[in-house]
């Protein structure tokens, strides 16, 4: 027997009411998973990638390659044995890039793979046919079946920016606001000139990234920027996108933590963006534009371990979101960073299941915690020697291999399965193996998903309770070290969760 103090009974029950988990102490491998279809709560809108910074030399290797690796982040399609041929994203992210590849050496970026290209000329002209390699993915995420586009800038063009480069100085907001303007016209013209070389529509532009942070150590493009000059830019890409009938939406925060949504965090004037943004009465809300998105976006770095505070800062979160009428939340980019508290080092390139099950349990919880709507990763194809990429690539600009990781099947498992429009329903787990399994499930008219990570070394076996709703689990696609979404059966109210395994359930409400 294992006795546990009154005080640390409080706090397993703390964390597992967060986690809609039911903790029992033991040894066995069994679980039970209570799915509550009548009980609901977000939305889901997308998940996502974008295409920084590779696919802009990946978008021009030899067809054979790129496809193969398009076919990966976007198909729907299945092998004949019923697996997934690809992870079906439902948006893709399109970086629309300031000018410093055109800039080249002097530029100060030193790492030419972190530059990018604009469609913007110096002499104020527009050439379509530039990131020619990014348009490349942009048609092919169409043609396998992705609904939405999400253009993104980290800095405004050089030709708008004080110094002239597309990062930073000093960690000072690098456009003056008498550029505003300028940059609100260019991101409309941007908009529709991508839609002419590529049929592809932008439905969000987001054009401001991860604010709070300097971006001024000349590493990548980027521009820093308090909450009202945040404000300002937006108002004037409204006022244009309502006059231009440009129809793309604006996505606002894009912050750099999540906490920085909620709390003053260390960067005066660029905290506490729920409210500066979307409560009205705010000298900063924007919340009433037309063109604005009623969606607040922020970035899952450095707030993922350890568990307990990772729940406690993302029901802080949900909190505040549901405290303004009709809000959503995006978990807008993420990849492993840091040391996680000792858990998951986010240096070295791990293809294996460590990893995936890491990631994992961020979308997890982001689903399940923080209410997420949209979940999307940061870059989809990684030449660096990072935790950064569900892609890998050789540092090639013109070919090269390529090798795909856990990490990739594991975000699958959530991306392929579960579709713009399903709803979030609630579930408990009681189980005795030593670590609980954590289980999300969606219902999306009479079909239903369940997603079910078991970070266990022992196999669990899962028995479902699905109340007054009768449901018929018919398929299951599992990610393990030796499994990338293998297709199975299942037969009966039960199931075997492999050890340290991500595995989905599919099915349909009779």
């Amino acid at each position: 027997m294992i006795l546990i103090s009154t005080t640390k009974k409080i706090f397993l029950a703390g964390i597992a009411l967060a986690f809609n988990i039911s903790l029992a102490i033991g040894q066995s491998k069994e679980a039970t998973i209570d799915i509550d279809f009548s009980k609901t709560y977000q939305t889901i809108s997308n998940f996502g990638a974008s295409d920084a910074w590779s696919c802009q030399f990946v978008g021009n290797w030899p067809d054979d390659k790129r496809n193969k690796i398009a076919d990966l982040l976007f198909s729907a399609d299945t092998y004949t044995d019923g697996s997934p041929k690809g992870i079906g994203l439902s948006l893709w992210r399109f970086n629309i890039g300031a000018g410093s590849a055109q800039q080249a050496d002097q530029s100060g970026i030193k790492d030419e793979w972190r530059r990018a290209e604009s469609f913007l000329n110096t002499d104020g002209t527009y050439n379509w046919q530039n990131q020619a390699g990014q348009v490349w993915f942009l048609k092919a995420a169409k043609k396998r079946g992705v609904k939405q586009f999400l253009g993104f800038t980290n800095s405004p063009p050089v030709q708008f920016t004080i110094n002239k480069k597309a990062y930073a100085s000093g960690g000072k907001v690098n456009i003056a606001a008498d550029k505003y303007d300028a940059f609100a016209t260019y991101l409309a013209k941007v908009v529709k000139g991508v839609e002419q070389v590529s049929k592809v529509k932008c439905d969000y532009i987001s054009p401001i990234n991860e604010p709070q942070w300097d971006w001024s150590d000349d590493g990548q493009e980027g521009c820093p920027y308090n909450n009202t000059e945040i404000a300002g830019v937006i108002r004037s890409i409204s006022k244009e996108f309502v006059a231009k009938k440009v129809g793309s939406k604006i996505l606002v925060g894009e912050a750099g933590s999540i906490n920085y949504l909620f709390t003053p965090g260390d960067k005066p004037g660029k905290g506490n963006q729920i409210n500066d943004f979307f409560k009205p009465g705010s000298a900063n809300y924007i919340g009433d534009l037309p063109e604005v998105s009623k969606v607040i976006a922020a970035h899952s770095y450095f707030t993922t371990s350890p568990m307990t505070a990772a729940v406690k800062a993302r029901v802080a979160l949900a909190n505040n979101v549901a405290a303004i009428k009709d809000l959503n939340y995006w978990q807008s980019e993420y990849c492993i960073l840091g040391d996680n508290a000792g858990e998951m080092d986010g240096n070295k390139r791990d293809l294996g299941i460590d990893a995936a099950l890491y990631l994992a349990s961020v979308i997890h919880t982001d689903l399940t915690v923080a209410n997420a709507s949209a979940w999307q990763w940061w870059t989809a194809i990684s030449a660096y020697d990072y935790k950064d990429g569900l892609i890998y690539i050789d540092k090639n600009k013109t070919d090269g291999n390529f090798y795909t990781s856990k990490m990739l099947w594991a975000m699958g498992n959530y991306s392929r399965f579960i579709r713009q429009g399903a709803v979030r329903v609630n579930t408990t787990v009681s189980s005795t193996a030593s670590k609980p399994l954590l289980v999300s499930a969606f219902k999306d008219g009479k079909n239903t998903v369940l997603v079910i990570i078991n970070p266990n070394t022992n196999n669990v076996v899962a028995r479902f309770n699905t109340g007054k709703a009768k449901v018929q689990f018919a398929n299951s696609y599992l990610t393990s070290q030796t499994n990338e979404l293998k297709a199975g059966k299942i037969d009966g109210s039960k199931i075997t969760i492999p050890s340290r395994s991500v595995i989905t359930l599919t099915g349909f409400i009779k």
